[in-house]
């Protein structure tokens, strides 16, 4: 069946916010969404959701995100955006989401102290680079080069915007993710681990990849 690669809408906000939570998790049983919302699971798909569909500007809203259609089915998702400005709006972006559902700011900064392992493995910023992140891909179609559509597509779209470089992350041991970005071109850039992240996931740390764009 045909892919169709397009720009996500407000109305797939739902897959959108299942697609970020899968893309936190990887190969592991629990990822960053779940240990920073600390919520049960359909909770937390509200969060992401409402996070998918804020006013303010950031990483996690849906005109950041491309979506892939498979014989009319949501198959795949991931967001591309500019390094400089993509994650700044996060703290506002999270309280507006969660205003609504009761959220006070000892609960907002109880959501970056759980999830604040992550950051024992950032990485010195690039600058003016193309990120690529939240990559998921639905799992009835793994395997059919969806995920490598959707990158082939959020490349074409950081040349139009003019950057000369692109970069994504992923957690160490997420084999197939790696498989499929070193197929579209990426290879190591720098690979952070830390005891903190490994004892909160599993998993020892994070890579990153870059591409010439």
């Amino acid at each position: 069946m045909e892919t169709l690669i397009r720009k996500a809408r407000r109305e797939d906000a739902g897959f959108l916010a299942w697609a970020i939570r899968e893309a936190g998790r990887a190969h592991l049983d629990r990822g960053w969404y779940d240990i920073a919302i600390g919520l049960p699971e359909a909770e937390a798909l509200e969060v992401l959701r409402r996070l998918v569909l804020t006013r303010a500007p950031s990483w996690w809203r849906f005109d950041n995100f491309l979506v892939a259609e498979v014989g009319g089915s949501l198959a795949g998702a991931l967001c591309a955006f500019d390094a400089t400005t993509g994650w700044a709006g996060s703290e506002a972006a999270l309280a507006e989401a969660t205003a609504p559902l009761g959220w006070d700011e000892d609960q907002r900064r109880a959501f970056w102290t759980r999830g604040a392992y992550v950051f024992t493995c950032a990485m010195e910023n690039l600058g003016e680079v193309w990120v690529i992140e939240n990559v998921a891909v639905a799992p009835e179609f793994r395997g059919q080069g969806v995920a490598g559509r959707l990158l082939l597509a959020a490349l074409e779209k950081g040349r139009r915007r003019g950057f000369k470089m692109a970069q994504l992350s992923f957690i160490i041991g997420n084999d197939s993710a790696e498989r499929a970005y070193i197929k579209a071109g990426f290879h190591l850039d720098v690979e952070s681990r830390h005891p903190d992240f490994e004892a909160a996931v599993g998993a020892p740390g994070l890579k990153r990849f870059t591409r010439r764009l």
